[in-house]
């Protein structure tokens, strides 16, 4: 599908169907995508993929890098199996790990060509929401995605994740949606950002609405235990806050991936 010219969105597929769930869902995205950019779908199962070996031809994996470096935005899809990242997938990470980055003199990824791509990463698993909501399912798979295109100097944009696929045929109206709009947000993605002033932002107003509801908290406890002097409602403060930050970390440790 071609539209616009200017940016360019690779849609991977890691997976061992080409018309099923996760196929759908690559689908979607590269369909949102393509009313105002250039797509193309890869299926990983085209490619014979093995690591690179001194002095040897790897022309497969020499396409491969080429159909990336020319792409602006990487969409990866592979299903969570056992737990994990999709053997087709993991392969191709595991063969690529020498190009995505350049290593230095003591094997440490230092980002090179692909420096500052964006990406989005999809997965779907059998589990029910409810049950890879609280155990994190689909976390290994998005984990290792993350590893390994962090280590290019990708960019993040988002994660797609469909839940419950045993017996499924189609998408449902709404994740046919969602797709479509990741696609079409990815497709304008042409500012090269790290997001560091959002997650500013962001952690101002988190600090903002946890300071309102300690003064909150430390009111109704007033209202038990008299703060008499300054070095008490300050003690008070400081606890309360402390309980609340480690609560929120704790919480966003743990549910760090989308898992619905």
């Amino acid at each position: 599908m071609i539209g616009v010219a200017n940016v360019k969105v690779l849609g991977i597929l890691g997976a061992h169907r080409v018309d099923g769930v996760t196929a759908q869902l690559l689908q979607a995205v590269l369909k949102g995508a393509a009313t105002s950019a250039e797509t193309e779908l890869v299926d990983l199962n085209d490619y014979k993929l093995r690591p690179d070996h001194d002095g040897q031809p790897n022309n497969d994996l020499d396409i491969l890098e080429a159909k990336l470096l020319a792409a602006d935005v990487w969409i990866l899809a592979a299903p969570t199996y056992l737990g994990s990242l999709s053997g087709v997938m993991k392969n191709f990470c595991d063969c690529f790990r020498g190009r995505i980055a350049r290593f230095n003199s003591i094997g440490e990824a230092v980002p090179d060509r692909f420096k500052n791509k964006h990406y989005v990463t999809i997965t779907d698993c059998y589990a029910g929401g409810l049950e890879n909501y609280l155990t994190g399912v689909t976390d290994a798979t998005f984990k290792t995605l993350d590893k390994f295109l962090t280590m290019g100097g990708l960019i993040k944009l988002r994660e797609i994740v469909v839940t419950k696929t045993w017996g499924m045929q189609t998408l449902t109206a709404a994740k046919q949606a969602e797709c479509e709009r990741v696609g079409a947000r990815a497709a304008h993605k042409k500012e090269r950002d790290d997001s560091t002033v959002k997650r500013y932002i962001q952690l101002f107003f988190m600090i903002a609405v946890m300071a309102l509801l300690t003064m909150g908290i430390e009111a109704g406890i007033q209202q038990l235990i008299p703060l008499n002097n300054f070095w008490a409602y300050y003690g008070v403060f400081v606890v309360v806050f402390y309980v609340l930050l480690a609560l929120i970390l704790h919480f966003f440790t743990v549910v760090k991936h989308r898992r619905r």
